[in-house]
């Protein structure tokens, strides 16, 4: 067993932002490791626009050993089999077990696939990102008509960005296109879709998958060969069993100050997490950096921890797949060109901000 005074289990964007910060002043004092399922973290922000051909895969990493390096902090890359929130012990798939005096939790969740009944189907999910992109490359040798289900932000810009390249997309969404986003932004967004010839089936929840036909209740509502999980949220099976508590769906309970409230020696962030007012974001995970970072500085030096605040949701920025983008803000919205040239270089400045070394 390896003992550490604080481990950082994934490479999601609150820990990037920590190490960074770590880099760039100095860090607590203690053995702090990070623990990555590999040797890059993705910019999923990036993930359209590199299926839309302008970016290549190493436009889109973070290479960690760079910044654990410049972060004083030791880097393993493993998966993890089991986590025992009582001992705060991580379980890695080789048989080796990690245990923290403190841990913080950024690993992100999974996508969720509706039941299936036959494998005539192949099924795709956007995360994990390096098996999404592994099984994207191999669609990409025969373009078929695929189906996306998802009408959030991701399953839209995938859309987006999917059109022209296979014979036909078409995006179904248990709820209205974008919901909980402004009519503006909903209106453009579905003219956009439109124009690529996208077809949107709102208000259509997909039950489950029988065999190559995608069922609405009883009803088949498309027929095809490949899906596209881009929506519903599923949290990690290795938190769900770890004993820490959890909401109804397994994402963790967590307190104003980042820590869960079964296991206060544990904070959560991000994806995995769960806190009133804080959607489940890349932009959200961002803006709990300094807290986290605050707070788990706080804890390895015995001192006291500050709490976080939501704020409203702030400027969204959608990838049309064409180099432009759609602005939304409030009930405000806008698009074309320069929206995309300010996201593109938002997205690039965050991949640079983090590639440091020593």
């Amino acid at each position: 067993m390896t003992h550490f005074d604080l481990l950082l289990v994934g490479a999601g964007p609150a820990h990037l932002g920590v190490l960074r910060r770590w880099a760039l002043n100095e860090r607590p004092a203690g053995r702090i490791a990070l623990l990555a399922s590999a040797e890059h973290a993705w910019h999923v922000g990036m993930l359209p626009g590199l299926v839309a051909g302008r970016y290549t895969p190493a436009h889109c990493q973070i290479e960690l050993a760079g910044l654990c390096q410049a972060a004083q902090v030791e880097l393993i890359v493993a998966q993890v089999e089991a986590f025992a929130a009582a001992s705060r012990q991580v379980t890695l798939v080789d048989g080796r077990v990690l245990e923290g005096n403190w841990l913080s939790l950024n690993a992100g969740e999974l996508v969720a696939c509706p039941p299936r009944q036959g494998e005539a189907m192949q099924v795709l999910a956007v995360k994990p990102v390096d098996a999404f992109i592994s099984g994207w490359q191999q669609w990409q040798q025969a373009p078929q008509a695929l189906a996306i289900l998802g009408g959030g932000v991701a399953g839209v810009e995938m859309a987006l960005a999917l059109a022209g390249q296979v014979p036909q997309v078409s995006l179904f969404c248990g709820e209205p296109l974008l919901a909980g986003h402004s009519p503006g932004l909903r209106m453009r967004a579905l003219g956009h879709l439109r124009m690529r010839r996208v077809q949107v089936r709102e208000h259509c929840p997909i039950s489950r998958i029988d065999e190559d036909c995608l069922m609405s209740g009883e009803s088949p509502v498309w027929r095809g060969r490949r899906l596209l999980l881009a929506s519903g949220a599923q949290a990690l099976p290795w938190i769900a069993g770890s004993g820490v508590g959890c909401d109804a769906a397994g994402f963790i309970h967590t307190a104003a100050t980042l820590q869960s409230h079964s296991h206060p020696q544990i904070f959560a962030v991000g994806d995995c997490a769960s806190m009133p007012g804080v959607r489940k974001s890349g932009l959200y995970s961002l803006r709990q950096v300094p807290v986290l970072a605050a707070n788990l500085a706080a804890a390895l030096r015995g001192t006291a921890l500050r709490p976080y605040k939501a704020r409203a949701q702030g400027p969204l920025l959608l990838a049309c797949g064409d180099g432009g983008a759609l602005l939304g803000w409030r009930e405000w919205s806008a698009g074309g060109q320069f929206y995309g040239r300010c996201k593109d270089y938002l997205d690039r400045a965050f991949v640079q901000r983090h590639r440091l070394d020593r």
